[in-house]
C-alpha cells in the first residue's frame, strides 16, 4: 500500500510552471542565452536614446543656422555664433580651412572642385557618427530571436530527456516542459522588435539631417564661390509691415451758388 502512494505521488503532474522554473531547468546554458538577450536589450535601449538626444540636438542647432548664422557679415562671423561642437560649425570651418588651402595651390586645382570635395568630407565624416551604433540594432534585430529559438530547442531538448527517463509520455509530461521552453523565444522577439523599430526610425532621422547637410554645405559652396554675395533666404525674415491706413480725406464741401433772375 505504501508503495503504491508513493508511486501515485512521483506520478503527479507538475503543476508550477513559469520563467524561474524553466531556468533552473535548463540550467547554466539557459541562464547564459538569457544574459545575452538582457545584454541586446539594454545595449538597444541605450543607443536609441543616444542617438535621439544627438539627433535631436542638431536639429536644434540648425534653426541657429537659418535665423542667425546668414545675417553675419563673413562665414567666420558667423561661425562665432554657431556651438564648437556642433556639426554645422564642422562644415563652416572644414569650408574656410579649405578656402585658405586653395590660395595655397595657385591654379593647380580649381577652387570648386577642391571645396565641393572638402564638404563633401566633412558631411560623410558626421554622417558616418550618426550611423554609428546603428549595426547593432540591425544585428539584434536579426539575431535575437535566433538566440531566443536556440534557448527554446535547448529547453526542449532537456524536457524531452527528462521524460524519457521518467518513462512516461502522457500530456501533461509534455505540455508543460515544452511550454516553458517557448518562453526563450518569446523572450527573443520581445528583445528583436523594438530594434528593429528603433533602426528604421533612427535610421528615417538620419535621412533628414543628412539632407539638411547637403543643403548647408551647398549654400555654403555658392557663398564661397560669389564671395560672399549669395546667401540663402533666412527662416526669421522680418514680417512684412502692413501699410498705415491711408487718413480720410476731409469731405469739401461745394457751395452751390443760385443766381435769382430779377
Amino acid at each position: 500500500m505504501t508503495i503504491e502512494l508513493l508511486a501515485a505521488a512521483g506520478s503527479a503532474p507538475q503543476t508550477d510552471f513559469g520563467f524561474m522554473s524553466a531556468m533552473e531547468q535548463g540550467g547554466i546554458i539557459s541562464w547564459a542565452i538569457f544574459s545575452v538577450l538582457a545584454i541586446m536589450s539594454i545595449g538597444s535601449f541605450y543607443i536609441l536614446f543616444s542617438k535621439l538626444f544627438e539627433q535631436q540636438k542638431i536639429l536644434n542647432q540648425y534653426r541657429t543656422v537659418r535665423t542667425q548664422f546668414w545675417r553675419a557679415g563673413t562665414l567666420k562671423e558667423g561661425a562665432s555664433k554657431l556651438d564648437k561642437n556642433s556639426a554645422w560649425r564642422q562644415l563652416v570651418d572644414d569650408a574656410n580651412m579649405a578656402e585658405d588651402q586653395h590660395q595655397k595651390m595657385g591654379d593647380s586645382l580649381e577652387a570648386h572642385d577642391w571645396l565641393h570635395g572638402s564638404l563633401a568630407r566633412s558631411e560623410a565624416s558626421i554622417n558616418s557618427k550618426l550611423a554609428g551604433g546603428l549595426p547593432f540594432l540591425a544585428t539584434v534585430g536579426a539575431t535575437a530571436p535566433f538566440v531566443g529559438l536556440m534557448g527554446t530547442v535547448i529547453g526542449i531538448y532537456r524536457a524531452l530527456i527528462g521524460i524519457g527517463m521518467s518513462g512516461t509520455a502522457s500530456l501533461d509530461k509534455v505540455a508543460g516542459p515544452v511550454g516553458e521552453a517557448l518562453i526563450m523565444t518569446a523572450i527573443g522577439l520581445i528583445v528583436a522588435v523594438p530594434a528593429v523599430l528603433a533602426y528604421n526610425w533612427l535610421q528615417a532621422r538620419n535621412r533628414r539631417i543628412a539632407e539638411l547637410l547637403s543643403g548647408f554645405a551647398t549654400d555654403l559652396l555658392a557663398n564661397i564661390s560669389s564671395k560672399g554675395q549669395v546667401k540663402p533666404a533666412t527662416a526669421a525674415a522680418a514680417p512684412a509691415r502692413t501699410a498705415a491706413p491711408a487718413a480720410a480725406k476731409p469731405a469739401t464741401s461745394t457751395t452751390t451758388t443760385t443766381t435769382t433772375k430779377r
